[in-house]
């Protein structure tokens, strides 16, 4: 036995305890201890075994220490068929969660027992995986096909009633798992229950696992473990249960090799890491119990709805009483739609709507908020006389937050007597949805201020990137510069159409064109603007989508944009008028159009958004290249499977990727000037991610 397995004898039950917090992680010990605790169980005779976890959970997965070492056995799969071969009954009591190789044990006992709040699912899809300690071939086998390959291919955790409906648990009671297992082991004992190994149960029925795999291979855009999860179930129907466990191996092992697998594993510890900053050690956030909103269109009341969710108050204030009812109802609206998905109830509905949200139009209600959003109209004169109200409303103390997009917080902290109390939190539409959450510091921001935007983003449920101040911070600059590159292949050939195709394709929920359209080309119109007096005269812009914009076509708003929408969103059809400014416009340039192939076009887009990613982290915008990863992944659609845009840029390579910037610099020198730190790494043999670890 091991330590972080202990063992016991209670009458004829042998009790096989988890000590191995936090979360009884599957380490080498415990998987040890498991086979240790079994065969001294046999040994002595016990006529039942009892496997739980001690503290807050079962077995809640894998050791995240290991990754990436080379596994000790015993190997999981092997602990598996160690308990189910175990010759007397094996029960395991259920809490806290049971994922991944958790569940996997559990599938492996004869009988499941678990308290009301426990949860199990199979997220191995969520690191490029499937599940690989036989997982695949149990389940099927307990509750059919089409429910095991849901679980398999999503990744999510299930509830105790919802398992026990399913058959994958056999029974749900109060109390600790010690006592409810112990109770139902005797319990299954005295009715003599024989061993209930499920590995000889009967396979499933099949289904068309060929239609399945397709389908769920384009669900996924491209993401590979959640189709390989498909043909791994179809092996639970169509070979012996040792031939499964084999084949679920095989593709285990093919998926660990794979560049997806790596992407999903950078993801997902970056997501963990990207909010600890050494510059936080120690800092204590503000006291965050009511927060302020001004403006209440989609942001505002997103953000409004965001907060309210997460428990704090909030105080929406508007410019007209007829604005602050409008801005209530679409937090209404936003709500009923938590809700409908039983995220609420509806005394909570109410007590949200009607007591912790305060619409009004007197900035003077904002006097005993603790944080306030400014979400008014993207104009620096407008923000400073908003900044002004609030300087001169506010408590000493309240952090002054803009959730500006590309304006210079600096600027804006100026033009208060508290600049050391400002902070840019920038959202993302819609601000209830969407995760990500840019936290700009200013060169005057309070490191207690800084601590207060990421611990807002944290009671948001945000994942937070720092950034640094310049013209769109971290997303929105780079989205400058390879919607520019996109720009560019248009003006020399390529249709945006194409190009929507090709970026769809590479993974990206939606091309940079459909995009547009969603979110108003009206917005990319003034951003232009904005820069012309300041613009290089250098620099090659395209004045065919400012045309569009003129016409009155600013994207879905309008009904038409570079799509036609007449037919439903869904349903959207290219706009002809598109091509035909496109066309003129060629024309008048003089430019002869060529073809770009789908890889090209691939290649360009995503090289000007590495060459910017690099610009931003060496010019310290971004700390650390995890920062740009995350900040596309949560706030761009960026395909997580490919890790983010510089983890792509380390797996293709970044002495290629440099030479074909440096090639394109040959027809537009202007644009294509490599990043210092991208030429720097590819001089050292370094990569990015070097720089992520230099970090930690």
């Amino acid at each position: 036995m091991t330590e972080a397995i202990g063992y016991e004898r209670v009458g004829d039950i042998a009790v096989l305890a988890a000590q191995n917090p936090p979360v009884n992680a599957l380490g080498h010990a415990v998987r040890q201890g498991l086979v240790d605790g079994i065969a001294k169980a046999t040994a002595d005779g016990a006529k039942a075994v009892l496997i739980y976890g001690e503290g807050s959970t079962f077995f809640a997965g894998a050791d995240i220490r290991e990754f990436g070492q080379t596994p000790k056995e015993p190997h999981l799969p092997d602990v598996c068929n160690a308990i189910e071969a175990a010759p007397m009954i094996v029960v395991s009591a259920l809490h806290g969660t049971a994922l991944g190789g958790g569940m996997e044990i559990a599938l492996s006992t004869h009988y499941r027992i678990a308290v009301p709040k426990a949860r199990m699912g199979l997220p191995e899809v969520n690191l490029g995986l499937i599940p690989g300690a036989t997982g695949t071939q149990r389940l099927p086998r307990l509750i059919g096909v089409e429910k095991a390959i849901d679980i398999v291919t999503s990744g999510r955790q299930l509830g105790a009633r919802d398992l026990l409906a399913m058959g994958v648990i056999d029974k749900i009671a109060d109390g600790s798992p010690r006592e409810i297992g112990l109770a139902y082991a005797q319990e299954l004992l005295d009715a003599a229950a024989p061993r209930r190994p499920v590995s000889e149960m009967p396979a499933p029925e099949p289904i068309d696992f060929d239609a399945a795999y397709e389908a769920t291979l384009k669900k996924g855009r491209g993401l590979l473990a959640p189709a390989y999860g498909v043909r791994a179930v179809q092996a639970a129907c169509e070979k012996p249960f040792a031939e499964g466990v084999a084949y679920e191996r095989s593709l285990f092992r093919e998926l660990m090799e794979t560049d997806q697998r790596q992407g999903m594993i950078h993801a997902f510890f970056s997501e963990r890491q990207v909010s600890k900053l050494p510059e936080l050690k120690g800092v204590d956030p503000r006291p965050l119990a009511a927060i302020g909103v001004i403006g209440g269109g989609t942001m505002g009341a997103g953000i409004a709805t965001a907060a309210l969710l997460s428990g704090l108050n909030v105080v929406l204030v508007e410019m007209s009483p007829e604005a602050a009812a409008a801005a209530k109802d679409r937090v209404s609206g936003n709500l009923s739609g938590a809700l409908k998905r039983g995220r609420i109830d509806q005394a909570k509905f109410e007590h949200l709507t009607e007591t912790a949200l305060t619409p009004t139009t007197d900035f003077g209600d904002l006097k005993d908020v603790d944080l306030v959003v400014e979400a008014v109209f993207e104009n620096m004169d407008v923000k400073k006389e908003v900044f002004g109200k609030l300087d001169a409303v506010c408590k000493p103390g309240a952090v002054l937050a803009s959730n500006t997009s590309y304006l210079d917080i600096d600027e804006i902290a100026a033009s208060t007597s508290r600049p050391a109390d400002v902070i840019g939190l920038h959202f993302f539409s819609p601000a209830h949805v969407m995760k990500l959450l840019e936290v700009v510091v200013a060169d005057k921001t309070a490191p207690d201020v800084m601590a207060t935007g990421f611990d807002l983003g944290k009671k948001l449920g945000k994942v937070s990137v720092r950034a640094g101040v310049c013209d769109g911070f971290i997303g929105n600059r780079i989205l400058s510069k390879y919607r520019t590159a996109a720009d560019h292949m248009i003006l020399d050939g390529a249709s945006p159409y194409a190009i929507d195709k090709a970026i769809t394709d590479f993974g990206f929920a939606m091309g940079p064109f459909a995009v547009a359209d969603l979110a108003g080309l009206d917005i990319g119109y003034m951003t232009r603007k904005r820069l012309a007096p300041t613009r290089d005269p250098r620099e090659r812009v395209s004045t065919y989508a400012d045309k569009l914009v003129e016409a009155g076509h600013k994207g879905q708003k309008t009904g038409k944009g570079y799509y036609d929408y007449a037919a439903g969103s869904r349903a959207a059809a290219p706009n002809p008028e598109v091509m035909e400014l496109i066309e003129a416009e060629r024309a008048e340039l003089g430019i002869t159009p060529r073809d770009f192939t789908e890889a090209e076009i691939v290649r360009r887009y995503m090289a000007a958004m590495v060459n910017e990613g690099a610009k931003v982290v060496g010019e310290g915008i971004a700390r650390r290249p995890l920062d740009v990863d995350m900040t596309f992944l949560f706030g761009y659609g960026f395909p997580r499977y490919r890790g983010g845009p510089l983890k792509w840029a380390d797996m293709e390579g970044l002495p290629a990727l440099l030479a074909d910037i440096k090639e394109y610099a040959k027809e537009d020198p202007y644009f294509w000037q490599p990043a210092p730190l991208l030429e720097q790494l590819v001089a050292e043999g370094r990569t990015f991610d070097d720089l992520n670890k230099e970090a930690a």
